[in-house]
């Protein structure tokens, strides 16, 4: 499971969330070329910067659309059309 450079790739462990949450706690987000050796991680800067995006970073909501969801997602592409990651960032708590 080791790239080319020795980072790890695949899926994350419980403890790698763990550590990267910690890292966002102390240091904040951003300066992701640092969160690596930071927090102790074997992974890409990319990688730590999306996982914390679409899945750790607190309010994200997962799951099912409530109905408000739905509504507002067919009122937003009647106006917009098929721009699907415009419609995303219109939604609250939703990632692209």
């Amino acid at each position: 499971m080791d790239g080319g450079l020795g980072l790890r790739k695949g899926a994350w462990t419980e403890e790698e969330d763990m550590l990267l949450r910690k890292c966002i706690e102390r240091y904040g987000e951003g300066k992701w070329c640092k969160v690596p050796l930071r927090a102790g991680l074997n992974r890409c800067r990319k990688s730590c910067r999306l996982r914390w995006l679409n899945y750790l970073r607190p309010g994200i909501k997962r799951g099912e659309f409530s109905s408000d969801e739905v509504d507002l997602i067919i009122r937003f592409h009647k106006l917009l059309g098929n721009r699907w990651s415009l419609i995303a960032g219109r939604l609250p708590g939703r990632t692209a």
